[in-house]
């Protein structure tokens, strides 16, 4: 959901108010996406229109394709506050935390944590093929500022493999836990793998209860 934006006008550290028309469509964006929620959550995702959308915002359908390119981004309108908030909690984890745990506790704290509302909409989308793939290509597109993020952190060439795999692996978790039994504990496993690799994960009891030798 869009907020009201500030700026830096042309006195040094000045603040800028944003005009009547960047308020406007701030606005509109912002119906938008609140009318196609309500209504998505309401009828189901597949039994509404872009037409129906844009009737609840009370705008033309021309206009709700001034702000979002098709029917799935109307849900996905704060993409880039997304990245913000993946970025920040590397680089404003506390002292002492490490990247893998910060990254846990944002999974963690923006997939199972929600408010209700939000919970509401994250079933919308596990439930819908068309917007689980959005979500998707979504996450997965912040892929390359979570990795800058950490190797920014960690002292390390941008483009550092190991880091881009920590930022790869990380955003894919909760695509990996999806209809698991116990979201948290598989989101917790997942990241403690991260966190200490292959040979400290708890190893299953082989046959007749001793443990199995790690593969």
């Amino acid at each position: 959901m869009s907020e009201t934006e500030t700026g830096t006008g042309s006195s040094p550290g000045g603040p800028r108010t944003v005009g009547r028309r960047e308020r406007k469509k701030a606005a509109t964006r912002k119906a938008l996406a609140d009318a196609a929620l309500r209504l998505f959550l309401e009828r189901g995702y597949d039994d509404v229109s872009v037409k129906d959308v844009a009737e609840a915002a009370d705008v033309s359908t021309t206009t709700l394709f001034k702000h979002f390119p098709g029917k799935e981004a109307l849900l996905f309108d704060e993409d880039e506050s997304l990245e913000s908030a993946l970025v920040a909690a590397v680089s404003e984890r506390p002292p002492g935390q490490s990247v893998p745990a910060a990254l846990r506790e944002h999974v963690l704290r923006t997939r199972l944590d929600a408010k209700p509302e939000f919970a509401r909409f994250l079933a919308l989308v596990d439930t819908t093929p068309a917007l689980r793939e959005q979500a998707r290509r979504m996450w997965i597109r912040h892929e390359a500022a979570l990795a800058r993020a950490i190797a920014a952190d960690a002292g390390a060439p941008e483009d550092d493999a190991s880091c881009r795999a920590l930022a790869r692996f990380a955003l894919e978790v909760p695509s990996l836990v999806r209809g698991t039994p116990d979201p948290r504990d598989a989101i917790e496993r997942a990241f403690e793998l991260l966190e200490h690799g292959w040979h400290a994960r708890p190893v299953a009891p082989g046959p007749g209860g001793g443990p199995q030798r790690a593969s």
